[in-house]
């Protein structure tokens, strides 16, 4: 590393927050660069189109069986994620390291330094942690109403009192356990799962809601469905690491059952919120500005995979939303030629033709719900999970960030060691023997943050390894699932309507 190079302004404890508002509460992706299983892996998948299946008989990719009768199937509502985690730490010894407070640290900014503390306990191998969310309610009205939730868990594991308790959290509360998480570990290389975007449009639909206005309810539903089943993914994903599913503050936040204090931080119109919003600018300048000299070629290598992922992750999420409104768009036009052939049809001389034209517009109904029922399976099962992806690809470019701010504060150190030698020389060529123990003094002061800073940067690079890796597992498995799933419920849905038409085809023929 280069001893003389001007450091820029150092950004340090900076809290990450995306998308504030007002609301209290080029790779293959199938590119298995780790080919072993990793037992940690959940499933992540939706019950809304699962609740298809549930009335189907199972279909595989290879063989759907053509004497497999279809009954009309209601349009599914997007439920709550089944993913029952079979946890098993995967890390036998793994050492929690988390960041505390080092008054002494380069540059005297205040920064951060790992310390081991005790290994986790990891006797029990069938060990497991599930949470859904579920009875999404609305509380208040007017602008001070908010949307709680009730988080239901099941576990088997020792650190918890009970095997199965639930609590009723409200969305600020998830936020204020994502911030404190962050703040624990991100200085240490943990990549730490991003929490649910805020948005200010679905809470203002909510808050003003009634039941007068069904179009926006409805609206309101779906944003509260998609809100619900995106916080169920971020408790899932947090359980799922041997580390922070240990956590006090995650555990409290599953166990205690009494309101948690509101985490009045994560308002945008907060001093925290207002601070926030000047850190991130500098942390976007500090990005720009900034590049380090890199001399490890697998942080070089990764950087370059996750932008391309990023890029690639964020054009599909894209495309699969255009799929879904031009899903539901074909639903709502197949609707609405299903009414007008039936009031044509009821209009009809003829005896045989008016029967054909009331079977086509029943027909046609059947096939609306089974376009809706695509659409979801668009959103809820494919669009979701990119979406979460999407994001979770932002909290990793985050963890990289870090090291370079780590990488900043030793560098800063270096610097300031050098002056201060400097300064000592100059005092002892000029026998200032009054002033040259305080210069020895600041030299070895200076020499220890050096020191400090050096094993914190080659810490939270060996962690930062650690962590992608263990992502690369989880991607590509939870990939491989997802799509399988998703696929086999296309297969099913493209069986229906081709069964929806085989039943009304003998029915045209017989039109005299």
């Amino acid at each position: 590393m280069a001893d003389n190079k001007e450091p820029p302004p150092l950004f340090d404890n900076v809290d990450i927050e995306k998308n504030e508002d007002i609301e209290d509460d080029d790779e293959d992706i199938f590119a298995s660069a780790i080919q072993e299983q990793n037992p940690l892996i959940g499933s992540n998948s939706y019950n809304g189109v699962t609740s298809v299946q549930a009335e189907l008989p199972k279909l595989t990719l290879r063989d759907a069986p053509e004497d497999t009768s279809y009954s009309t199937v209601s349009s599914p509502t997007p439920g709550p994620l089944t993913s029952p985690l079979g946890f098993v730490p995967n890390e036998i010894g793994d050492l929690q390291e988390v960041p505390i407070n080092d008054n002494q640290s380069s540059g005297g900014t205040g920064g951060k330094q790992v310390q081991q503390m005790e290994e986790i306990p990891t006797e029990t191998t069938d060990a497991f942690l599930q949470i859904t969310i579920t009875s999404p309610q609305k509380i208040g009205e007017g602008m001070g109403a908010y949307v709680a939730y009730r988080v239901e868990t099941k576990t088997n594991m020792p650190i918890f009192r009970k095997r199965s308790f639930s609590v009723t959290r409200r969305f600020s509360d998830f936020l204020g356990l994502h911030d404190k998480l962050v703040e624990k570990y991100l200085r240490s290389g943990r990549i730490i799962p991003p929490a649910p975007e805020k948005s200010v449009i679905g809470m203002t639909k909510i808050k003003m809601s009634g039941d007068k206005n069904q179009e926006q309810n409805s609206s309101s539903t779906e944003f509260i469905e998609r809100r619900r089943a995106a916080l169920e993914r971020y408790l899932n994903r947090t359980a799922a690491h041997t580390v922070l599913c240990c956590d006090p503050d995650f555990r409290e936040f599953l166990e205690a059952d009494m309101e948690l204090p509101k985490a009045t931080s994560t308002s945008a119109l907060s001093g925290a919120g207002v601070m926030r919003l000047f850190n991130k600018v500098g942390e976007t300048v500090n990005k720009i500005t900034y590049k380090m000299d890199e001399t490890d070629s697998w942080f070089e290598e990764k950087t370059s995979q996750i932008d391309s992922l990023d890029t690639q992750l964020r054009a599909l999420h894209s495309a699969v939303e255009t799929l879904t409104n031009q899903r539901r768009e074909l639903a709502n036009c197949t609707g609405a030629s299903a009414k007008s052939i039936a009031v044509l049809g009821h209009g009809e001389v003829g005896v045989s033709l008016g029967r054909a034209l009331a079977q086509l517009a029943e027909t046609l109904e059947k096939v609306e719900v089974v376009r809706r029922a695509q659409g979801n399976s668009d959103l809820y099962q494919f669009g979701e999970m990119l979406r979460d992806y999407v994001a979770l690809i932002a909290a990793i470019k985050e963890v990289f960030h870090e090291r370079v701010k780590v990488f900043q504060n030793w560098q800063h150190a270096q610097m300031m060691l050098n002056k201060k030698r400097e300064l000592k020389a100059r005092l002892e060529q000029a026998g200032r023997s009054d002033k040259t123990s305080q210069a020895a003094n600041e030299v070895t002061e200076w020499e220890a943050k050096v020191e400090r800073g050096q094993l914190e940067f080659d810490n939270i690079s060996k962690m930062i390894k650690k962590e992608v890796e263990r992502f690369e597992v989880l991607r590509v498995e939870d990939f491989k699932k997802q799509l399988t799933e998703y696929l086999e419920a296309m297969l099913q849905h493209q069986n229906q309507l081709i069964k929806h038409w085989e039943s009304f085809l003998p029915e045209a023929r017989a039109v005299a």
